[in-house]
């Protein structure tokens, strides 16, 4: 399971990997993401963190597809 744990923070540091993705490899949801890292990082690295993915469209790939159709318009 550490591996896995590892893994998922590789994942939800990386801008070019969404939830979504990460969801699909691993199996863990946003929410359970978000838990796994306010559980393994240090306070202030989980806020640095946070507040790069709050509404990053990058991290939320059901939102970016809608904007790009929006804008293919």
């Amino acid at each position: 399971m550490k591996m896995n744990i590892d893994e998922v923070i590789g994942m939800a540091w990386s801008d070019k990997i969404s939830f979504e993705q990460i969801k699909k490899k691993t199996g863990f949801k946003e929410k359970e993401v978000i838990s796994i890292m306010r559980k393994n990082l240090k306070k202030n690295s989980y806020i640095i963190w946070r507040k790069r993915v709050r509404g990053r469209l990058s991290k939320h790939r059901k939102k970016t597809k809608s904007i790009l159709n929006y804008h293919e318009i």
